[in-house]
């Protein structure tokens, strides 16, 4: 009896094993389609005005991209900032982008701050993107 039990705990342990390992290389793998679709974007973004100062990828259970871009306040007054929504529209990642640089203005504007140069913008890619933008170099990460 208890070598029944045994049994049927190593071989549910093990059909975990291989769900987890499966679930694993699922995750790897969608992981890496995100980055290399990021790859297509950051030229794009470099000829609205966002140079790509910092660029590094991790590699583990599930893979990340992490890219620093630095731009002018100049380039992206709302008005440019509304041409250049228009002109990206189809690409989702690129109106994520602009949308968080946009947003970041119009919340900045509400604190009555001044612009502290640069613009920073960071992108984190990996099963779930995340967009960081920054007026002003941060201290503090």
């Amino acid at each position: 009896m208890l070598d029944k039990l045994k049994q049927a705990l190593n071989e549910a342990t093990d059909a975990l094993k291989h769900q987890a390992s499966q679930f694993g290389e699922g995750a790897k793998e969608k992981s890496f389609q995100l980055i290399e679709e990021w790859l297509q974007v950051f030229p794009k973004l470099e000829l609205y005005g966002l140079r790509l100062t910092s660029f590094a990828i991790s590699v583990a259970l599930s893979p990340a991209l992490e890219a620093e871009l630095v731009g002018q306040h100049e380039d992206f007054r709302p008005e440019r900032l509304d041409e250049i929504l228009k002109e990206v529209k189809p690409n989702a990642a690129l109106t994520s982008v602009f949308n968080a640089v946009r947003t970041t203005y119009n919340l900045h504007r509400r604190t009555y701050g001044d612009l502290n140069n640069p613009l920073v913008v960071k992108i984190k890619v990996r099963l779930s993107p995340e967009i960081k933008v920054y007026i002003g170099k941060p201290i503090i990460e």
